[in-house]
Parts: C-alpha cells; sequence; structure tokens
C-alpha cells in the first residue's frame, strides 16, 4: 500500500474520532490534512494506547498529542473540588514548555 494512501485511511479513520467542535477549530485554523506524525499518533491517542513519536522539528507533534488530549478532557464530566488534573504536559525545558502553551 503507497504511503499517500496509508495517510489517507489514517485520515479518515481519524475524523471518525474527533468531536464536531475540535473539528471546527481545526479548520479554523486552515488546517485540512494531518501530518504523517498526526494521522498516525493521533488514531492511536483516540483510541486510548500509549504512543512514543518521532518527527522532524515542524512536522505537528504537538497538535498530535495535545488534539487527543483535549479531546479526553472534553469526554470527561464537570471537574468538580477535589478532583486532579485532567491531563498534564511535561516537558524537558521551559522554552519548550512555553512553546507547546502559546500553541495549546
Amino acid at each position: 500500500m503507497s504511503m499517500l494512501l496509508r495517510v489517507h485511511l489514517l485520515h479518515l479513520r481519524l475524523l471518525n474520532h474527533l468531536k464536531i467542535c475540535t473539528m471546527k477549530d481545526i479548520a479554523h485554523h486552515e488546517h485540512t490534512r494531518p501530518t504523517l506524525i498526526q494521522a498516525q499518533a493521533m488514531t492511536v491517542a483516540l483510541s486510548g494506547r500509549d504512543l512514543l513519536g518521532c518527527a522532524e522539528t515542524g512536522s505537528g507533534k504537538t497538535a498530535a498529542f495535545t488534539i487527543p488530549m483535549i479531546q479526553h478532557c472534553l469526554a470527561q464530566p464537570p471537574v468538580q473540588r477535589g478532583d486532579g488534573p485532567l491531563a498534564m504536559v511535561l516537558a524537558p525545558y521551559r522554552e519548550l514548555a512555553q512553546q507547546i502553551e502559546k500553541e495549546v
């Protein structure tokens, strides 16, 4: 199977898992197709499995893990007093943490 066909099939599978509000936000930012790392990683993450992804700078890694994280948060009941965090992002250095915060 060609790489392009594989990415297209992953893209279709991904669309079936995303909420409408998430899809509208992605469209608002004029993203039309996921990158390879996004198509592969989001499909795995949205199914509830752990993953480790490696890709070049600028390939969309942040979106690959934050979109499924946001989907998870949206699916939870409202937070009550004493509840822990719904999600946590750890970064190895401050500049990367600030970049992730800005993008998300």
